[in-house]
């Protein structure tokens, strides 16, 4: 496996791979990595012959009270996992390689950026297509993965791919999860004991969801009052949003029909916890 530092040297990596027929698959990450990770390189590596792994811990999608400086980065340990999995190359660029003056162009998706986490993370998703942008420029993938926990996003980068009529396909792999129900996450060791017991009551709320909507429950604010009973167990939780919405264009509905994304964001002390679930309600 080798590490790649530079722009130069990652496209000539890939290049050298694409003369050999080889399809070049991409994990982008942020590294800390976990067994969420570990399904997307697991991933690529059955769909693709050539993967590169990025660990990247982009500044652009960090507020100025987020926890950038705090992001965990174990780039040793990141790396033995990429080399047990069979990861090809890992791309681990400086913050001056993908920035290396004022960055003045940006990525925006409209609409899809808007609502669920948008409305609380002002600037987030800008940074996140505009590095997703860059990375795809640099590494010239055939397919890039991305998990179901981070829905919103995976949707964003789809449009974004679609609307600028770039030559990728993206994959979107389940939400990998604890025993418990918990959505592997990187933040989920910040929490302390307690509050990570108290977090499995997140996925215990769209779990409420999915039953009522089986169940034939249709109006949304009965869901939604049902799921904030659940959450308002947790002593330390602050409710972000609890939101039915449409898969595809992520509006609010009123009333659950066909395929609906269940989004939810919590605090828990410091930390923040998003979930989600894809229910569809003509499947009974």
């Amino acid at each position: 496996m080798e590490v790649a530092r530079t722009i130069q040297s990652i496209r000539k990596l890939v290049k050298a791979a694409r003369a050999k027929g080889k399809t070049i698959g991409f994990v982008p990450t942020m590294g800390a990595l976990h067994i969420g990770h570990v399904s997307l390189i697991e991933a690529a590596v059955q769909q693709t012959d050539f993967v590169v792994v990025s660990i990247f811990v982009n500044p652009t999608q960090f507020g100025p009270t987020e926890d950038f400086e705090e992001y965990p980065r174990p780039f040793d340990d990141d790396l033995e996992i990429c080399r047990k999995k069979g990861v090809d190359v890992v791309f681990a660029p400086a913050p001056k390689e993908i920035y290396p003056g004022e960055n003045l162009t940006w990525v925006n998706v409209e609409k899809l950026t808007e609502p669920l986490c948008g409305q609380f993370r002002p600037g987030h998703f800008r940074g996140v297509t505009t590095v997703c942008a860059k990375l795809f420029n640099i590494v010239t993938p055939d397919v890039a993965f991305f998990g179901q926990k981070d829905a919103q996003q995976a949707i964003v980068i789809k449009r974004m791919v679609t609307d600028l009529n770039m030559p990728l396909e993206i994959v979107i792999c389940p939400t990998i999860r604890e025993p418990d129900g918990l959505a592997v996450s990187s933040r989920n060791q910040y929490l302390t004991r307690q509050q990570r017991k108290d977090a499995t009551l997140i996925y215990k709320s769209i779990q409420k969801c999915r039953e009522m909507i089986e169940a034939g429950v249709t109006e949304s604010r009965e869901i939604i009052s049902w799921m904030r009973e659940i959450l308002n167990q947790i002593p330390s939780a602050q409710i972000e949003y609890i939101s039915i919405v449409d898969a595809e264009t992520l509006e609010s509905i009123d009333q659950v029909a066909g395929k609906v994304l269940v989004a939810v964001a919590v605090k828990i002390g410091s930390t923040r916890l998003i979930d989600n679930i894809l229910v569809d309600s003509t499947k009974k």
